[in-house]
């Protein structure tokens, strides 16, 4: 299910974002970039909605991934379907 991430309070987004940031095997190459550095290139790519906030009830865990990468017709949290460039006008 995904979780828009402005429906959660800052602090709670930013600890997401952090424990994301800072787990084993994430790679950003060659280059070093502070926590704050790389807490502030996740927040952009929710904002774009190039990444979205994805819960796994059955693992009882969240996780950030691609939006590329979340199944076509993946709920929200509120029980509608999420789509790219649902904002779009028709």
């Amino acid at each position: 299910m995904r979780i828009p991430h402005k429906a959660l309070a800052d602090d709670t987004l930013r600890n997401l974002i952090e424990e994301f940031v800072t787990r084993e095997g994430t790679d950003y190459g060659d280059r070093l970039y502070s926590l704050e550095d790389k807490v502030a290139q996740v927040r952009r790519q929710l904002d774009q909605g190039s990444v979205v906030i994805v819960y796994d009830p059955h693992a009882e865990s969240c996780h950030i991934m691609p939006m590329e990468s979340v199944a076509p017709g993946m709920e929200d949290e509120d029980g509608s379907a999420a789509t790219e460039g649902a904002n779009d006008s028709d």
